[in-house]
């Protein structure tokens, strides 16, 4: 199984998102950022498609750190009864918007996804992460883990999507090793499977300029462009994880 860095060149505990979406760095001090959100690639990521059309997403559902929205609404076209937060109001906005113009109804909420205060009460029956554990340092997952079964209902799934390292000709921070995966979730939720699947960047590495490959690096992201894995749109793609968990 592989290791995380012993040391993490972009502390999670430093970004600041709100300040990307607004289009400001995203680490205080660091130069102007990459012109584009690298996870936002304008649609919903290809791995949550597929697992909806291999896996039951029962009412309620939850989108946990739902970025600009685009999972959350592809879930809502297809008829699920959907809630998304997002700790970020500038994204939440963003989102809102996407539905609006998808014509579909979705619950965003602005909340702590260590707390869920804005949540309690609520009973959902699935969750949905896709790149919000990657994002987060060892203590706040655990506590993460534990505010999502308070807003769960017994029985509740669980799908997660996350990097996994070993991405060609990249390196970068935030990736996560099945080890942490299966002690960090599994001390709260009961593991089905993990298993590998794939995540999609907006990060084209054809168009990258000599400076934009500087930005990345000066913030712990090393991109080769000769030897990075991309789809047909030539944006990089690389390993993730898959883990499907039921609350106890």
């Amino acid at each position: 199984m592989e290791e995380e860095p012993a040391e993490m060149l972009l502390p999670k505990e430093n970004v600041d998102y709100e300040a990307f979406y607004l289009g400001q760095p995203i680490v205080a001090g660091a130069e102007a950022p990459y012109p584009k959100v690298p996870w936002d690639i304008g649609e919903p990521q290809p791995a949550v498609v597929e697992l909806e059309q291999t896996v039951d997403f029962h009412d309620p559902v939850l989108d946990a750190g739902c970025g600009p929205g685009d999972n959350a609404i592809m879930l809502a076209l297809r008829g699920r009864r959907v809630t998304a937060f997002d700790s970020s109001p500038a994204v939440l906005g963003i989102a809102r918007e996407r539905a609006a113009t998808a014509g579909v109804d979705v619950e965003f909420v602005e909340a702590d996804a260590t707390r869920l205060e804005e949540l309690a009460g609520r009973r959902f029956a699935t969750v949905l992460d896709s790149a919000l554990y990657h994002c987060l340092g060892d203590d706040e997952r655990h506590r993460y883990l534990a505010a999502l079964r308070r807003v769960t209902r017994p029985g509740a799934q669980l799908h997660l999507v996350c990097w996994a390292a070993g991405t060609p000709g990249v390196q970068q921070p935030m990736v996560v090793s099945e080890d942490n995966l299966r002690a960090i979730v599994g001390a709260h939720w009961d593991i089905r499977e993990v298993r590998r699947t794939s995540l999609t960047t907006a990060v084209v590495p054809d168009a990258l300029s000599d400076e934009d490959i500087a930005d990345f690096r000066r913030l712990g992201v090393t991109i080769d462009r000769e030897r990075v894995a991309v789809d047909d749109q030539g944006r990089i793609v690389g390993p993730g994880w898959y883990l499907h968990a039921v609350r106890r």
